[in-house]
């Protein structure tokens, strides 16, 4: 592993932990400057393509749904560790459907039901994109959706 301070090529492992998304984080120490950081490793499985609406593919991107979800939650009180675990979730879960290609629709779907129960508000922000609520009235209806279930 290289160093990110100095490049060198040899480090040792300094303590190993487990991560949530099934990935391990190590702790490591350069053999040369004596420097600390840490890694992330995961096994790299296979993510399948997304159909896009218009019949486009493009590859599942983590930043790009990251970014989305972090939209929908801006200043909100969820943590960052539950917008990243979603999106984890997310993502582990195209990986286990075992296809090489899977509608764009099928990530937003999960994305939304992730958000409905991490807050409502965001929930709200990314429907309103998501299911192109266009007028109050369609925005009110969900919001009275919303509400009906949750009582």
């Amino acid at each position: 592993m290289q160093c990110p301070y100095c490049q060198h090529n040899k480090s040792r492992v300094v303590d190993t932990t487990k991560d949530a998304p099934g990935g391990i984080r190590r702790r490591r120490e350069c053999l040369e400057c004596g420097q600390r950081f840490s890694t992330l490793e995961r096994p790299i499985l296979a993510i399948p393509l997304l159909i896009k609406q218009d019949g486009t593919r493009e590859e599942f991107n983590h930043d790009k749904l990251m970014q989305g979800i972090r939209i929908a939650c801006a200043k909100r009180p969820v943590p960052a560790a539950d917008m990243e675990r979603l999106v984890g979730e997310i993502e582990s879960s195209l990986q286990r459907m075992g296809k090489s290609e899977v509608s764009s629709r099928v990530v937003g779907d999960m994305a939304i039901r992730g958000l409905k129960e991490l807050d409502h508000v965001a929930y709200i922000r990314y429907a309103t994109v998501y299911l192109q609520l266009d007028d109050l009235q369609a925005i009110r209806t969900e919001i009275d959706q919303l509400l009906s279930e949750e009582s």
